[in-house]
């Protein structure tokens, strides 16, 4: 099993690089080389290197297209954000989004708010996942991957919880069963702690 999912693996990275030289793309495709490869260690009970963001600085800005206009991180001074980065492409982003999904509705009443940032070179692509798995959250699109940059994402997807005032509170790579507690344990004392 593991020699067919190696083999797919290194059949889709190699169609990938042939897709397009150009340096930004190429630049991309080593993000979703190294988030492949994350998640093979994920699935196979690895260990993943931690994202490199610190604890209690503030959360780099940024301005996104989102799909009603521009998404900045200034817009929500005030409440408690699950930043997460997602694609067309990965599998747990899949099962990410009913979940985050729940989260929203559960918690947004109480100052939270999801913002998913999509990392697909082409939008079209990200439609068409968001016809059969819908969030239900703000979306934003950033084709060009300089969000992954500036947040240091190793792997995807990848999740940054920020506090009410802009600080980073914890930062989680990856998507499973085991994670999801952990996190929505991080959301309630965030919120709890006005």
């Amino acid at each position: 099993m593991m020699d067919v999912k190696r083999k797919l693996l290194m059949q889709r990275r190699h169609s990938l690089i042939l897709q397009d030289r150009q340096s930004s793309t190429m630049k991309f495709l080593n993000l979703k080389v190294i988030t492949t490869a994350v998640s093979v260690a994920f699935a196979l009970g690895l260990s993943v290197p931690a994202l490199a963001l610190e604890t209690g600085k503030p959360a780099p800005e940024f301005t996104a297209q989102g799909s009603k206009g521009n998404i900045q991180l200034a817009d929500y001074r005030g409440k408690v954000v699950y930043l997460d980065f997602w694609a067309s492409w990965c599998g747990p982003c899949k099962q990410s989004f009913p979940w985050m999904n729940a989260l929203q509705s559960k918690y947004g009443a109480q100052g939270f708010q999801v913002v998913a940032i999509n990392l697909d070179t082409k939008q079209e692509d990200a439609l068409e996942f968001l016809k059969s798995t819908p969030g239900n959250f703000h979306i934003a699109y950033d084709p060009k991957g300089l969000m992954p940059r500036q947040y240091e994402i190793k792997g995807m997807p990848s999740s940054i919880l920020i506090d009410r005032d802009g600080k980073i509170l914890s930062q989680h790579a990856g998507f499973n069963e085991a994670s999801k507690a952990k996190i929505e344990q991080a959301i309630v004392a965030s919120l709890g702690s006005k």
